[in-house]
């Protein structure tokens, strides 16, 4: 590398900038490196770098900056059209050569060429096919478009705002408000936005496009983004008497059928209490089941055979546990309530994949650390009622109540 860190780095650089530094820290950011791993190899410090990607925003006494516009090499690949492509691309169009083939002589992809020419030509004549690219012009048009952070779609919308607010306050998630919009707004694109949208309204600093406390509304309740690691995995604590999950009926893994349902518990402040949840198969609809006591073996029986009595007997196929010990006493339950019981494999939590996004769901509701024994019976059967009239998208946007219902009369 001819990049060389500069020697006296002591003392604010005045109004002397520092280009070197700049296209070398956009080199390394556009090789993959980290915010911090490139400033660290630059030699400045990551604030710096964020804000040379962002800009500043003006706070008090100091004044707002604007993102630094990237240096172009002029030779080498780039990842955006230079002035010298967009000469190309005009002059090509003059010989009628095609988007295609400009494209194969650009190295680019023809639809980047095609979108350049809808983007930042001129039509014609009006309600015409035929453009006009004029390459200085064009150049001109991009460069205004550039710099960062524009101004978010929910920002400068109040009822979109206010409506986005307002179902995160009712704890719906991204998605379902997405498709909710979707289907009251039918007409109206402005009311539209994606999931991803949101998102980053919530979490992107610097967007204030949402409140940022309504942040803790989501499932997962974090104030930041957080990357998915791989999670622990639970060994076996029984291998007696078990029916493993490969001998389930198939008519359970279709989900055609209902009166199929997953189980699992969630566990409350320092392993001393829980809640079971049942989860029916093929609609989602959700059952929790009530163990002041604790969940020993016999508490845990007793719970699910009363949970389960109450199910109509159609609705009593099969139930698909993970190899807690608390199920130690599953051939009395199969006996008492005529449902089996089958086990998953160790370390296997995706052949209880509808049970596990549930709980995620139910930890909305009983966060980690909080005591779970203090939540009556009452307030089981409000949350559970709250979950089952909520749109999933994978019903289709139904709820999982409305789906039940739908596959009950279907059965009779």
């Amino acid at each position: 590398m001819d990049f060389k860190i500069r020697e006296n780095r002591q003392g604010a650089q005045g109004r002397k900038a520092l280009v070197r530094e700049r296209a070398e820290y956009f080199r390394l950011m556009d090789q993959g490196f980290t915010n911090t791993e490139a400033c660290r190899i630059v030699g400045i410090n990551r604030r710096t770098g964020k804000r040379w990607r962002h800009g500043r925003q003006a706070t008090g006494a100091t004044a707002g900056a604007p993102p630094v516009r990237r240096p172009l090499s002029p030779d080498g690949p780039s990842r955006y059209l230079r002035e010298s492509d967009r000469i190309h691309i005009a002059d090509r169009l003059r010989e009628r050569a095609s988007i295609r083939q400009i494209a194969a002589e650009l190295g680019r992809s023809p639809s980047t060429i095609s979108r350049e020419i809808r983007r930042n030509g001129v039509p014609l004549r009006k309600g015409t096919s035929r453009w006009v690219y004029r390459p200085h012009a064009a150049q001109s048009r991009a460069d205004a478009r550039r710099p960062r952070p524009k101004p978010g779609k929910i920002g400068q919308n109040p009822e979109l705002c206010d409506f986005i607010q307002d179902h995160l306050a009712r704890r719906w998630s991204p998605e379902q408000i997405c498709q909710a919009l979707r289907t009251r707004f039918p007409d109206r694109p402005e009311m539209h936005v994606t999931h991803e949208t949101i998102y980053q309204a919530l979490y992107v600093q610097g967007r204030g496009e949402l409140r940022r406390e309504l942040a803790r509304a989501l499932r997962t309740g974090r104030a930041m983004r957080r990357s998915h690691r791989q999670s622990y995995k639970r060994q076996p604590r029984m291998a007696k008497d078990m029916v493993m999950i490969s001998e389930r009926p198939a008519e359970a893994a279709d989900r055609a059928i209902p009166g199929h349902w997953e189980g699992d518990l969630i566990i409350g402040k320092a392993h001393k209490s829980a809640i079971g949840t049942l989860v029916e198969r093929s609609s989602r609809f959700v059952t929790l089941v009530h163990l002041p006591e604790g969940r020993q073996p016999t508490q845990m029986r007793d719970a699910l055979i009363q949970a389960v009595s109450a199910l109509p007997t159609q609705l009593r196929r099969s139930l698909t546990w993970d190899q807690g010990s608390e199920m130690h006493l599953h051939k009395d339950f199969s006996i008492a309530t005529d449902m089996p019981v089958y086990f998953c494999d160790p370390g296997s939590p995706w052949q209880r994949g509808s049970n596990e996004n549930t709980n995620g769901l139910l930890r909305q509701y009983f966060p980690k650390g909080t005591d779970l024994a203090r939540y009556s019976r009452e307030q089981l059967d409000a949350v559970a009622a709250e979950l089952n009239s909520r749109p999933r998208k994978t019903l289709g946007w139904e709820t999982p109540a409305e789906r039940l219902a739908k596959l009950l009369a279907t059965a009779s």
